[in-house]
């Protein structure tokens, strides 16, 4: 296939997408998001640093919802999701990614000809490649290949169209991946069978069946690198290349019943099209009107986008490999653990409103590893302890086919309980209720510390959600004792500053203080004292009364959003408005702090501003104001595009504002829909109704959506 057949075939589908009548799947676009930021005016400062800045680091590789495989080009190791848009070589198509610089297991490429272990990458054209959710498509122009991918859960297909008379080769990259490889195994097991696995953050099988009869594998060696290729017999046919791969994590046996219930007798146009499908129905779950063509790119994408983590684990019939590392079988579908840190803000929140029984098995996956593995802790990640904020808002949004009992048990002990696996520091913060940070000066931003305030202040928080599940199961002593916990994000709280600020272990306030220095684990974690404010969802007014009144709260939260970013350099903070930054989550429910002093309208400017200007920035219109962490930087443009966000998502409510669409269809999994209605194009609410009925506050219950009535939220 020419180059030119393929751009006729690139501008068709951009034309067949832009044609009346599209669905909210046509809207998407995988690529948003893969771009870097380079200029000034997109940083916020000017680059010295010879590395990178930190894209959304994502994929816009084949997968379906929270599947096992994402099916996607490796452009470059060790970089975030493996893909970044201005680079001009392909290494290979690897099956699984989560966007966080590690994964990329199992990369496979076609190629022809003469082979060396130390180059084999293939140049490529963003003009001759092309994406929608479940399907990738590139020209490798260094072997002539057309690729195509798609995907069903467990299985990758790929499709790759040679020149006529070039021999057909597959080359598999068995040594490498985004994590350490630490054993590997690839071995011709029939006519059209090779098998094998990769042991790299998890030991993921494969049984692969080709159209092409196998010759043998090979090994390429040389003083670098290590690579296998596949040999087919009678491969110099116009026939494309055809590979059916289905992946376990348990065994190579699973493998191939994945592969065989899922793909194997059907064709690559059969699972394209059921692809589509599925994720037909779960965009169209939200269907919006009103609004630029733009708005809707961007909000299709960030809600595909919102779906693709946490990753299924286990086979089609539920075997898993367990925490302890053996073969279990519990019933359910087990999935790895969310990125909490990050996406219990709001991604888990959307989760379980389009996908509850996802949400349900996630729950049972973490509570199980947290059983099993030593010390019995409930999950974190990162930082943090935000397992507690995910189950409590789930099962107050109703969402119960799951054991509270067994998931409050670790949780409890993760709050109370001071061990490896566990909360760090907790003995410091029990026995006074804040954690105290090293007494030290000058502290380069990449140093390693405590990150005691952002821990003190989220613990906090975590107690009021595990406070909540006790309530809920009637463990009154529990909950007292926790709910007098939650207020301990005042204990750090310095009336002289007006920041949160990190204390050393005799009391005393660290006097190295500047509220403009961005740390990545000194009293913040990656923020500095301006994006540390205003974090206390459980208790706002609470918060508010810290400060002398109300005027003193506007007039610091007016100062974050003007007070000019200082010119620090560090590649995870990118996109500011003044000092706050949008680039990374710390700050992301801070904007509405205006709303507990009366001024709801300064909230919406910068709402406003943040989904016009950090979502398609870049000179390509490509790349988010930083990292989407699994999807928390997307569905937060979700929720305030439709004029609802988990302020609190511990509580089963949401904070109203004012949405970017004219009108919003939200169908829940349980098939009750509600619709939100913008009236008026201003930034102050004047009221809001729901079922006709005026509601009282800033806040929307689940329950009450779950009515299926009209939000209509009135502005001017």
């Amino acid at each position: 296939m020419t180059k030119q057949i393929l751009s006729f075939l690139t501008l068709f589908t951009l034309f067949a997408c832009n044609m009346p009548g599209r669905q909210p799947a046509d809207y998407v676009n995988p690529f948003l998001g893969t771009a870097t930021l380079w200029e000034r005016e997109d940083l916020g400062y000017t680059r010295k640093l010879k590395e990178r800045t930190w894209g959304a680091e994502v994929f816009p590789g084949a997968s379906l919802p929270n599947a096992m495989v994402q099916l996607s080009p490796v452009t470059r190791f060790r970089s975030g999701a493996g893909y970044q848009y201005e680079d001009t070589v392909i290494y290979g198509f690897s099956h699984t990614n989560k966007g966080h610089w590690n994964l990329l297991h199992f990369p496979v490429l076609p190629v022809t000809g003469a082979l060396s272990p130390g180059d084999f990458r293939s140049g490529f054209s963003h003009r001759n490649e092309s994406a929608r959710p479940g399907y990738y498509r590139v020209f490798l122009e260094r072997y002539g290949v057309n690729a195509e991918l798609t995907s069903t859960l467990r299985c990758g297909y790929h499709k790759y169209t040679f020149r006529e008379g070039d021999d057909k080769k597959l080359l598999a990259d068995m040594t490498r991946s985004n994590n350490r490889v630490s054993e590997w195994n690839i071995r011709k097991t029939d006519e059209n069978v090779f098998t094998g696995f990769q042991h790299a953050e998890g030991k993921m099988y494969f049984y692969a069946v080709s159209n092409y009869e196998i010759e043998n594998i090979e090994q390429l060696v040389d003083d670098r690198h290590e690579v296998s290729v596949v040999n087919f017999r009678d491969s110099k046919g116009k026939k494309p290349l055809e590979l059916k791969i289905g992946f376990s994590f348990v065994s190579v046996e699973n493998a191939q019943m994945n592969l065989e219930k899922e793909m194997l007798r059907k064709p690559f146009e059969q699972v394209c099209r059921e692809a589509d499908e599925t994720w037909g129905k779960l965009l169209s779950a939200i269907r919006v009107t009103g609004g630029t063509e733009r708005e809707k790119g961007i909000f299709y994408s960030c809600l595909y986008r919102s779906f693709l983590w946490p990753a299924l684990r286990s086979d089609v019939n539920c075997d898993y490999t367990d925490a302890r590392g053996e073969q279990a079988n519990s019933g359910f579908h087990y999935y790895t653990d969310p990125s909490f840190w990050d996406d219990y803000r709001n991604k888990l929140v959307l989760l379980a409103m389009l996908s509850p029984e996802v949400t349900v098995d996630v729950i049972k996956s973490i509570t199980d590893r947290g059983e099993k593995r030593g010390g019995g802790y409930m999950p974190t990640f990162f930082h943090g302890d935000h397992a507690s904020v995910f189950v409590a808002g789930t099962y107050l949004r109703g969402i119960r086919d799951f054991d509270l009992e067994r998931a409050y048990r670790l949780l409890l002990k993760n709050a109370t309980v001071p061990g490896r696996g566990g909360r760090p520091y907790l003995d410091e913060y029990m026995e006074r209720g804040w954690i105290a940070e090293k007494d030290t000066v000058n502290v380069p931003t990449w140093d390693e510390y405590k990150a005691a305030v952002t821990k003190t202040v989220e613990y906090a928080y975590d107690d009021y959600a595990t406070a909540l599940i006790a309530g809920e199961l009637g463990k009154e002593n529990d909950y007292q004792m926790l709910m007098a916990r939650a207020g301990n994000y005042k204990k750090l709280f310095d009336p002289s500053t007006g920041f949160w600020r990190g204390r050393i272990d005799s009391g005393d306030w660290i006097e190295d203080f500047d509220p403009y220095y961005p740390y990545y684990a000194y009293m913040y974690r990656e923020a500095n004292a301006w994006q540390s404010l205003f974090f206390a969802p459980h208790d706002p007014e609470g918060m508010i009364a810290l400060y002398p009144s109300h005027e003193a709260v506007e007039k610091k939260l007016d100062s974050l959003f003007s007070e000019p970013w200082r010119g620090y350099e560090a590649h995870n903070l990118t996109g500011f408005i003044g000092n706050y930054c949008h680039g990374n989550q710390p700050d992301h429910s801070v904007p509405y702090t205006y709303y507990f002093i009366g001024k709801q309208e300064k909230s919406q400017v910068i709402i406003d501003s943040i989904l016009n200007h950090y979502y398609d920035m870049g000179a390509e219109k490509l790349a988010y104001a930083g990292m989407d962490d699994a999807g928390e930087m997307s569905a937060w443009y979700v929720f305030n595009a439709i004029g609802l966000y988990t302020y609190s998502p511990a509580d089963p409510r949401y904070i109203i504002s004012a949405p970017l669409f004219e009108s919003v269809k939200f169908t829940l999994d349980d098939h009750t829909a509600f619709t939100v209605t913008r009236q008026g194009r201003g930034k102050k609410i004047t009221g809001i109704t729901y079922g006709g009925e005026a509601l009282d506050g800033w806040f929307i219950s689940h329950k009450k959506l779950k009515e299926g009535k009209e939000l209509i939220i009135s502005l001017e």
